[in-house]
């Protein structure tokens, strides 16, 4: 049992169950914990009613209110962290954007040695690998990332991925207090932070799929903070090279 998958919840009521289920049926035992921020759709008694079928596996860690993709996140890996069996750390969607099969992908690659971060990316070798967007959507996530890339100089093609693999060296070394963002920018600050930490990036192709069941947690505050914040990244480590 050395694989944990954080997944941060709010209103998914249509989906918690079956990706739940799903992750369950991989060939790999993994362990899941739910972060949810105190949905109003009753996500959290969906859960909690699962944990009692899988007692061992299903984990939940409430929280307050929306307090921040990044900061669910942040909760979630202290929380493994806080378990020495977790040597490997997975954030995921839980709305099926990011197919559980390919968890075991991307926790081949790390425990192979090949990365010490996995990124289930929907940019590779110029591929572009999105269903059920709109073609403005597909443009702007795609040259975004281009840009991202150009200004940070992260070597990989998606930046804003959200389904990624962690080793537990990732993470212990990283200081999450350092991190400041809490939307698109969270997945950039996170993957800049390894890269410059010395960690070894690899992506791993994926097809992404556009939810088909509940609420899209999308807003253009959370597109801007993600272009604004590559230059305040770049800032930071200018400044703290200068100090």
């Amino acid at each position: 049992m050395d694989s944990i998958v954080v997944i941060p919840t709010y209103n998914e009521k249509e989906n918690i169950e079956a990706i739940i289920r799903k992750v369950f049926s991989l060939s790999h035992p993994f362990h899941v914990l739910i972060v949810d921020d105190h949905s109003p759709d009753g996500t959290a008694d969906i859960v909690k009613r699962l944990m009692q079928e899988f007692p061992d596996r299903l984990f939940i860690n409430e929280r307050q209110g929306k307090m921040g993709l990044g900061t669910a996140y942040i909760h979630g890996f202290k929380y493994a962290l806080a378990n020495e069996q977790y040597r490997y750390i997975f954030e995921m969607d839980a709305d099926f954007s990011h197919n559980p099969e390919d968890l075991l992908r991307l926790r081949d690659v790390c425990a192979n040695g090949k990365a010490d971060v996995a990124i289930g990316s929907r940019y590779v070798g110029g591929m572009v690998n999105v269903v059920n967007w709109p073609m403005g959507r597909v443009m702007l996530s795609y040259y975004a990332s281009k840009y991202v890339r150009l200004i940070t100089r992260i070597p990989i093609g998606d930046a804003t991925a959200g389904f990624v693999c962690y080793t537990r060296q990732v993470l212990q070394t990283i200081n999450f207090n350092r991190i400041k963002f809490v939307g698109y920018a969270f997945q950039i600050e996170m993957k800049y932070t390894a890269h410059r930490l010395g960690f070894n990036l690899a992506e791993v192709p994926i097809v992404f799929t556009d939810r088909t069941l509940g609420q899209s947690k999308m807003s253009k505050g959370i597109i801007m903070e993600a272009l604004i914040g590559v230059f305040q990244l770049r800032l930071r480590k200018y400044k703290r090279n200068n100090e």
